[in-house]
């Protein structure tokens, strides 16, 4: 069968760094950084007592009070940049056809605030169960992609993807396929995640992941930086409209760039700590490159998964270094997570950033990088391509 080509006119943001995609955009040009002294709840105790938090945002500016109550920070964002998105898209949801535009949507965590609101009440009662008819509800990843569909009357597949930070890599993949294969003419698609609480920090701190530069917060995520001690936990929400191009281009749409390729694959190694040779990457990256028939000489610009951990970076760039040869010393290799921070939101953001980057022809600053070390000398993947007639 023939593939369809698959094209983004639509996106939104919510971010530590900009509450819409235009404010997202302005911050990454400007390299503001998103991290600051959490202020969420008193974090003096805790080994991290910074973190990039969403700023300034009230869900109820974008819903009634009644139906906020009703979901989860993680679900408020996913629902506010979707909608976002899809004004951006210009997709008229009244004459569209409804039952093949679905919500793919990537979480690692979902509702955490409210299993942990939820556990945290009943443990200071007398035993009994007096728990709220919206924990489940509220706490499951699946919840946002349900709550999307809903809010828009969008008939074609709902689910959400949980793989950690892949998961809104995944999500975009899975919508790229539904689309190609002709299942969806358009998906709303993205990630969102909100974890920066009590359980959030201490779970992570517990795995020695974070950062603790808490005397620095603003350079505290630097990848690749020979002084880099681990990521700094982020939050909010991302989502891109995926779309058939034939159906774009019938409807005249702004078309952001076209999505070519997309690959999937798995260390096999460990719960944490990713393989020393950076095989999961490797292949990652080399079945994106296959899917999109694309060569090494082809690619240009990578925005890696980065965290800044002492274990991670190294082995991401041995798999660079590995695929791309002598290309990996000519491309443009960065992290978006040194300004955003990590897991905001599950991988969809720095898709956002590129396809940013395309559209306004100007390519974001990022920061932190102080000094290299001698061993770097230089997740999910996806390919777009550059100047791609329409």
């Amino acid at each position: 069968m023939q593939l369809r080509r698959v094209v983004i006119t639509g996106l939104g943001a919510l971010t530590p760094i900009g509450n819409t995609l235009q404010e997202y955009w302005e911050g990454l040009v400007s390299g503001r950084s998103g991290a600051a002294p959490i202020s969420r709840f008193d974090a003096s105790k805790f080994k991290t007592r910074f973190a990039c938090e969403v700023k300034g945002f009230d869900a109820e500016q974008f819903m009634d009070r009644k139906e906020a109550r009703k979901m989860d920070p993680y679900a408020q964002y996913a629902v506010v940049v979707a909608d976002e998105a899809i004004k951006d898209s210009g997709l008229d949801l009244d004459k569209a056809d409804k039952d093949h535009i679905g919500v793919i949507w990537g979480s690692g965590i979902g509702g955490l605030k409210t299993f942990q609101d939820e556990c945290i009440g009943f443990a200071k009662g007398d035993g009994t169960p007096r728990f709220n008819p919206f924990f489940i509800p509220k706490m499951i990843a699946d919840s946002a992609s349900g709550l999307i569909s809903m809010r828009h009357g969008l008939r074609g597949p709902s689910y959400v993807t949980v793989s950690a930070c892949a998961s809104g890599n995944n999500a975009l993949i899975d919508a790229f396929n539904n689309i190609r294969l002709g299942l969806c003419t358009a998906v709303v698609s993205g990630g969102s995640e909100a974890a920066i609480y009590e359980a959030g920090v201490g779970g992570f701190n517990a795995l020695h992941a974070m950062s603790t530069r808490n005397d620095d917060p603003a350079t505290a995520s630097r990848p690749y930086d020979k002084d880099r001690d681990g990521f700094v936990l982020g939050e909010g929400g991302a989502a891109i409209i995926l779309e058939d191009l034939e159906h774009a281009k019938a409807r005249g749409a702004k078309i952001y760039c076209e999505v070519i390729g997309g690959g999937m694959s798995s260390d096999a190694y460990h719960i944490t700590a990713p393989h020393p040779e950076g095989i999961g990457v490797f292949l990652c990256m080399k079945n994106a490159m296959a899917d999109a028939r694309i060569s090494a000489n082809d690619v240009d610009h990578i925005n890696t998964h980065g965290t800044s951990t002492p274990i991670g970076d190294p082995q991401e760039l041995k798999a660079i270094q590995q695929l791309f040869g002598e290309q990996a010393y000519r491309m443009n290799i960065c992290s978006t997570k040194s300004i955003r921070g990590s897991k905001s939101p599950s991988g969809s953001g720095f898709r956002i950033s590129r396809c940013t980057d395309r559209h306004c022809a100007t390519a974001a600053p990022y920061r932190t990088i102080g000094r290299t070390s001698r061993t770097m000398s230089v997740s999910s993947s996806w390919a777009m391509p550059f100047s791609t007639p329409w």
